[in-house]
């Protein structure tokens, strides 16, 4: 039996590097252990936290805090009374699941698929790469479908172009895991990471909500950024790199960019929401609309997002379905619904774990304590908002190497960071985007990305020869180029305070 690699035992440099985080993250437990572990970890921390008399004064309510023992008998008996409740209550797991209804109908009627190959076979050829970037970046909409669709159509494309099809999978892949935080649409990760982030801010203001909206404008102006950064590195490093492709294509990949799509399904598509969107702002604009409450807000909207997230991809996939004739009956529909729920599966059993987690963390006052703790720290070293916004993005792309999960790694750092960074004057809104531009900088050179082998695979039609650190290196240019141009795109927006989404500012209020 071949013996197991150690750190120890590979090269030097950036090889050495990755292997150690892989070999650390190898030796993680999945999610759902992680938090389950975390949650039994939490009583027993609560207890010596208590012993030890932890307390802070809060900054606000001049509240002193004190540590809950949860080892305590009203408190044990309340872990186990309300396990249940902690679940169903639990705020991202009803948003994520009803958003995801709707974006999976879109999905198996083939909407989505089929707006992303229309939208890279129809593109200009000296736009290609920018264009296979862009889907990548819209890919999201169907949560991780893009790594799976995408990533070896944009080798296709290009080989069909007589380009290397390599850089095509580069590029898409870019798109899809160096872009899978930023969108011109509210997408299922919003809810999800809105709702962490709620509990979060809620530990330190119960009454703090955070919409799904949150981070809106700045993830519109993220995908611009990022589309144009992948397209510059396509184009003048990994494509002149990889040079001439010399290895043999099959006739269907050679004619693969002539596949014809159905317009008149997508057209109609096309047009049910235009026609969503018309009644929307009718119900949302005028003061007296559907969507306003009696003194005249859009509060109503701002609350109803999840829903209407859903019914936004639920009708255009609906009319899709119908035109293009895989959705002829109630009872398809019915499966398709339940095929995506079925999906979801992993996330409904992390989340029962999560939630108690989250609960215990809440109960026991570690996290306020934590923050309090954590605020009182930077502030004595004096760093400043955007210094400490800058190293948490860091931070937080570094903790993806390991832990490659979007919603595990915010689910354990939202309870923290989020009242921390609120102690100092920074919204939740605020902290919640410099999380989302760490985490999605090193998704693709970190081989603990779960669909990493597959990309793998993808690229090894092209060639046989290709390794993980061969693919690591290709992306490494795109990992880099996204930290950089984001961070500036992040300090710029901080600097010039502009609103992060609807109603979210950068600072809290004095």
């Amino acid at each position: 039996m071949e013996e197991e690699d150690s750190p120890d035992k590979k090269s030097s440099g950036i090889g050495r590097f990755l292997a150690v985080i892989e070999w650390v993250g190898n030796r993680l437990p999945d999610p759902v252990v992680l938090y389950g572990l975390l949650a039994a970890l939490v009583p027993i921390l609560s207890a010596l936290a208590f012993w030890g008399g932890w307390s802070r004064v809060h900054p606000v309510t001049g509240e002193a805090i004190q540590a809950i023992n949860l080892l305590e008998k009203g408190q044990f008996q309340r872990m186990l009374t309300e396990a249940v409740t902690n679940f169903t209550s639990f705020a991202p797991l009803g948003a994520v699941l009803v958003t995801v209804m709707g974006i999976g109908v879109a999905e198996r009627t083939g909407l989505i698929d089929a707006a992303i190959r229309l939208t890279v076979l129809k593109a200009p050829k000296p736009l290609i790469s920018g264009v296979v970037v862009f889907a990548g970046v819209m890919s999201s909409m169907a949560a991780d479908s893009g790594y799976v669709v995408l990533t070896p159509l944009g080798a296709v494309i290009f080989a069909g172009l007589g380009r290397h099809p390599l850089a095509g999978l580069a590029a898409a892949f870019a798109g899809v895991a160096g872009g899978f935080s930023a969108n011109l649409l509210v997408t299922s990760l919003d809810p999800l990471l809105s709702g962490f982030t709620n509990a979060g801010a809620q530990l330190y203001d119960a009454a703090y909500e955070v919409t799904p909206d949150a981070n809106y404008f700045f993830m519109i102006a993220s995908t611009i950024l990022i589309t144009g950064i992948g397209w510059w590195v396509t184009e003048k490093i990994i494509e002149p790199r990889l040079g001439v492709y010399t290895g043999t294509l099959d006739k269907t990949e050679e004619s693969s960019g002539k596949d014809s799509e159905n317009l008149k399904a997508i057209i109609a598509a096309a047009i049910s929401a235009v026609i969503f969107i018309i009644a929307l702002l009718g119900a949302t604009l005028p003061q007296n609309g559907l969507l306003r409450d009696s003194e005249g807000t859009v509060a109503p909207f701002i609350h109803s997002l999840v829903p209407v997230i859903a019914l936004g991809f639920l009708f255009p996939g609906l009319v899709y379905g119908v035109f293009a004739g895989n959705l002829r009956t109630s009872k398809d529909l019915a499966s398709m619904l339940g095929d995506s729920m079925a999906t979801m599966g992993g996330y409904i059993v992390l989340s029962f774990a999560a939630a108690q987690f989250v609960a215990y963390f809440g109960w026991s006052n570690l996290g306020i304590l934590t923050a309090l703790e954590g605020a009182h720290w930077l502030q004595q070293i004096d760093l400043g908002p955007l210094p400490i916004l800058i190293s948490f993005i860091f931070l937080a792309a570094c903790v993806n190497l390991v832990i490659g999960s979007a919603s595990g790694k915010w689910g354990i750092m939202a309870p923290v960071f989020v009242p921390m960074f609120m102690i100092l004057g920074l919204t939740p809104e605020t902290t919640q985007a410099a999380y989302r531009v760490g985490d999605s900088v090193t998704n693709m050179i970190t081989p603990l990305n779960p669909y990493f082998p597959i990309v793998l695979s993808f690229a090894m039609k092209y060639d046989r020869k290709i390794g993980v650190g061969t693919l690591i290196a290709t992306m490494i240019p795109y990992s880099i180029a996204f930290a950089i141009g984001w961070v500036v795109l992040f300090t710029l927006w901080f600097l010039f305070s502009w609103p992060l989404g609807p109603g979210a500012q950068l600072l809290m209020p004095q």
